[in-house]
C-alpha cells in the first residue's frame, strides 16, 4: 500500500517538473550544492545567521528565476539573443562614463533603486549571441564565421578588462569561445590563434594589465616574497586548506577561517574555509557534485537536436566548470587571485542569479526535446 503511494507521489512530483519544464535530476544536484553553500556560509561568516538568511532569500529568487527563464520558447531565447547582447554592450558603455567607482574599479551603475554589475548579462548574452550567430551557418565554422564570432566576444571583454575586472571577462570570454570549440572551429584554426595569442603576451601583460593584476601573477610565483602584503591572500588559503588533512576539523571547528586569517572567507575564498572542515575527502565529493552537475549540462546539450540549443547549452555548461576550475586553483595557488566566485557556494546574489538563469536556459533546451534520464 505504501509503495503504491509512494508510486503516485512520484509519478505527480514528475508531471509537476514537466509541466514547470524542469529537469529533476538537474534541480536535485542544484539543490544539494545551494544547500551545502548555506550551511558552509554559516561557518564562513561567524556563525552569523542573518548572512545564512540573506543567501538562502537570493537562492530562492536565484531559483524562481531558473523556472521563469526555463519556460522561456527556445525560439524567443534565440530571438532575444542579439537584443539582450547590444543592451549588455550599451550599458558597459554606459559604466565607462557613468559608473559608480568601488574599491579601485568602475563596474556598478547605480539608478536609485537598484545598482547592478551590467558585465553580469554578458556571461549570458554572449554565449547566446554567438550560438546564436552559428547555427544559422554551415558547420564547423570557417574563417569567416570565426572572425565575427571573434569581434563578438572581444568587444564586450575589453570593455569588461577595462573596468577593471579580469575574471568577469575570463568568464565571458570563455562562455564565448567555448561556442566555437563547440561548432567545430578546425584544430589547424586553434593553433593558429594560440600562436598569435602567445606572440601578443608580451604585449598584453604591458599594456592590458594593471600594476596591482601584475603583481599577482608575480606574487603567484613566489608567494613568499611578500607574506604580509601580495602573498598573504594565497599563503592562508594554503595553509588553511592543507591543516584540514584527510577528514577536515569539522563543521564550524576551522582555526584558520574562525581567527580570521583566511581573507574573503565568505566570498572568494570560501573554498578555503570547506577545504579545512571537511578535509580532502570532503573536496574531492564536492567537485564530484559540480562535476555531475557539468556532465549533466553536457548530456542536455547533446541530445538536442537543435544546433543553437546545443551550442548554448554545451557553452554554459563548460563556463560553469571555468567557475570550479579558476576559483579552486586560485585558492590553492595554482592560478593568480581574480575574483571569481565558488560557483552557488560563495556569498552574493549577483553572479548567483546569472547561473542560475544559465542553469534554466539549459532547462529550456532540454524541455524542447523532452527525455527522461
Amino acid at each position: 500500500m505504501s509503495h503504491d503511494i509512494n508510486s503516485e507521489q512520484m509519478s505527480v512530483t514528475r508531471r509537476l517538473l514537466d509541466a514547470l519544464r524542469l529537469d529533476p535530476v538537474l534541480l536535485a544536484l542544484l539543490f544539494i550544492l545551494s544547500a551545502i553553500g548555506v550551511v558552509l556560509l554559516y561557518s564562513a561568516g561567524g556563525s552569523d545567521v542573518d548572512l545564512m538568511i540573506r543567501q538562502a532569500v537570493r537562492l530562492s529568487v536565484a531559483f524562481l528565476l531558473l523556472v521563469v527563464v526555463a519556460n522561456i520558447p527556445l525560439r524567443l531565447i534565440k530571438k532575444a539573443s542579439f537584443i539582450l547582447y547590444l543592451l549588455g554592450v550599451m550599458l558597459l558603455l554606459a559604466v565607462m562614463f557613468f559608473g559608480e567607482v568601488g574599491k579601485g574599479a568602475q563596474r556598478w551603475l547605480d539608478l536609485g533603486f537598484i545598482r547592478f554589475q551590467p558585465s553580469e548579462i554578458l556571461k549570458l548574452a554572449v554565449p547566446m549571441v554567438v550560438a546564436a550567430y552559428l547555427s544559422n551557418r554551415l558547420l564547423p565554422a570557417g574563417w569567416k564565421e570565426l572572425i565575427v564570432s571573434v569581434v563578438l566576444v572581444m568587444i564586450p571583454v575589453i570593455l569588461i578588462a577595462r573596468q577593471p575586472d579580469l575574471g568577469t571577462a575570463i568568464l565571458v570570454g570563455s562562455a564565448g569561445f567555448f561556442v566555437l570549440f563547440l561548432a567545430g572551429v578546425r584544430w589547424k584554426i586553434m593553433m593558429i590563434l594560440g600562436v598569435l595569442l602567445s606572440l601578443m603576451a608580451p604585449l598584453l601583460w604591458k599594456v592590458a594589465l594593471r600594476d596591482y593584476q601584475r603583481e599577482r601573477i608575480l606574487t603567484l610565483l613566489n608567494p613568499e616574497s611578500d607574506p604580509l602584503g601580495a602573498g598573504y591572500h594565497i599563503i592562508q588559503s594554503k595553509i588553511a586548506i592543507g591543516s584540514g588533512g584527510v577528514y577536515g576539523k569539522g563543521w564550524l571547528n576551522g582555526t584558520q577561517s574562525q581567527l580570521d586569517f583566511v581573507p574573503e572567507r565568505s566570498t572568494d575564498f570560501i573554498f578555503s574555509v570547506f577545504g579545512e572542515e571537511f578535509g580532502f575527502f570532503g573536496s574531492v565529493l564536492l567537485i564530484c557534485l559540480y562535476v555531475v552537475i557539468i556532465y549533466r549540462g553536457l548530456y542536455v546539450a547533446a541530445s538536442s537536436s537543435d544546433n543553437f540549443g546545443r551550442l548554448l547549452a554545451g557553452a554554459l555548461s563548460l563556463t560553469f566548470f571555468v567557475y570550479l576550475f579558476v576559483n579552486t586553483s586560485m585558492v590553492t595557488g595554482m592560478l593568480p587571485v581574480v575574483g571569481v566566485p565558488l560557483p552557488l557556494i560563495s556569498y552574493g546574489g549577483t553572479s548567483m542569479v546569472t547561473l542560475m538563469m544559465g542553469f534554466g536556459l539549459i532547462m529550456a533546451i532540454r524541455s524542447s526535446k523532452r527525455f527522461w534520464n
